[in-house]
């Protein structure tokens, strides 16, 4: 580089070179300033056409995708020199052909995608030249990790491409992902690792150990019933014991009201199992042969139309006579009898009224219905409605008494 003191030596002795050379500099820096300011312009136009509408995921995948077909297409410059021995302009003009025409087959298949719903034979070309070309490149590699880096480039832009085919297809079809039978969600579920729902480990651990003290329970009536030996009946009753202890331990089950309902309503259920056996679940596409429509409710004769006014009126007497259930472990007590009753008067074919429930347990009214309205839903008591409204036309209110197909009134002595 010339001094300071040779370039003022140069401009003293030849000033109209110097004069050119400073008119040919200013013109330069006018020229590439020009040039820059189109570029930055028709590089601003691409960015707002093609770059600033698109999501970014869009974008990135088609730089990812375009350095991997520069990888690839290295390979294949490296192939055509060393193998195919091309050299100069050809090898310039041939190097790339499988990537131009995997460029092309992708083109076409994202018109195909929009026009067609579907890629078509240009999405397979697409996957069959990625492999050709990665083989191809992979082939000339001078070293193992050179010819995996070779040959994963091409996959890569392939699985890219793939991917935002993926979206495009999603968004124009309408229809979501495929839904996998096997994630790693439901094995986890599947090895009782995780819940589908989502409880606290308190609410799981909860529901666990009073599922335990259902199951015990069933059991032990289970064993008793079929006359089974002491040696059983003791373990079955240790058993029950100890889950119950650990449910009063670690669930607050003696002075938690909800979990003290939810524990009967699952004893309710397991001892009623085989009430399932009787249940008549109709098809409602398939009509019977026997169909005819419901009838409208008749009126009641009048003798049970005075025994329902009668009724009435002692339900109002002990909802003024019956004490007011305050201790949970009180109403715990007065729920376990009111379901023993109910049992046994199911059992005889008998729906027990409200007031009948009131009356013999010595509870509320609106406690008594608030205990019928759920155990009315069970199998076999909604059997024994469902025969009363269709023989008789009495609708279930829980004051009605229950008649036999006889015409005998079951429920009112």
């Amino acid at each position: 580089m010339p001094t300071f003191e040779e370039i003022t030596t140069f401009i003293t002795e030849k000033p109209l070179a110097t004069a050119v050379i400073a008119l040919l500099s200013l013109a330069g820096l006018i020229l590439a300033f020009l040039v820059l300011r189109v570029a930055w312009r028709v590089t601003a136009w691409l960015f707002a056409r093609y770059v600033a509408n698109r999501p970014i995921e869009d974008v990135l995948t088609i730089v990812a995708a375009s350095i991997a077909t520069g990888v690839s297409a290295q390979g294949m410059w490296r192939f055509s020199g060393d193998v195919l021995g091309l050299d100069g302009p050809l090898r310039l003009l041939l190097f790339a052909f499988i990537e131009v025409a995997i460029i092309t087959s992708a083109v076409r298949a994202r018109r195909n995608m929009r026009e067609n719903f579907s890629a078509g034979i240009d999405g397979i070309a697409v996957w069959a030249l990625t492999c050709l070309t990665a083989v191809l490149s992979s082939m000339d590699a001078s070293s193992f990790p050179e010819a995996v880096f070779r040959l994963a480039a091409p996959l890569v832009a392939a699985w890219l491409w793939e991917r935002g085919m993926a979206i495009e297809r999603h968004r124009i079809r309408g229809t979501g992902r495929i839904n996998w039978r096997l994630t790693p969600e439901r094995l986890l579920v599947r090895l009782g690792l995780a819940e589908v729902s989502d409880r606290t480990a308190s609410e799981v651990d909860a529901h666990r150990r009073l599922t335990r003290v259902a199951l015990a329970a069933k059991r032990a009536k289970a064993l008793r019933e079929a006359g089974a030996p002491d040696r059983k009946m003791r373990a079955a009753l240790a058993k029950l014991d100890k889950a119950m202890d650990q449910a009063v331990e670690h669930t607050g089950l003696a002075v938690d009201q909800g979990r003290q309902e939810a524990l009967l309503a699952q004893i309710a259920a397991l001892y009623n199992t085989t009430a399932l056996i009787d249940a008549d679940p109709r098809v409602p596409w398939e009509p019977e042969r026997d169909h005819r429509p419901v009838p409208a409710r008749p009126e009641l004769p009048p003798a049970l139309a005075e025994l329902v006014r009668e009724e009435d009126d002692e339900e109002i007497a002990v909802i003024d006579a019956a004490p007011q259930i305050v201790d949970t472990a009180q109403r715990a007590v007065l729920m376990r009898q009111a379901r023993a009753y109910w049992n046994r008067q199911i059992a005889k074919g008998i729906v027990p009224r409200t007031v009948d429930i009131a009356q013999e347990i010595g509870i509320p009214v609106p406690v008594a219905r608030e205990w019928r309205a759920l155990w009315k839903l069970e199998p076999a008591a909604h059997a024994l409605i469902e025969q009363l409204y269709h023989q008789h036309g009495i609708v279930d209110t829980g004051a009605f008494p229950a008649i036999d197909d006889d015409g005998r009134v079951l429920a009112k002595s």
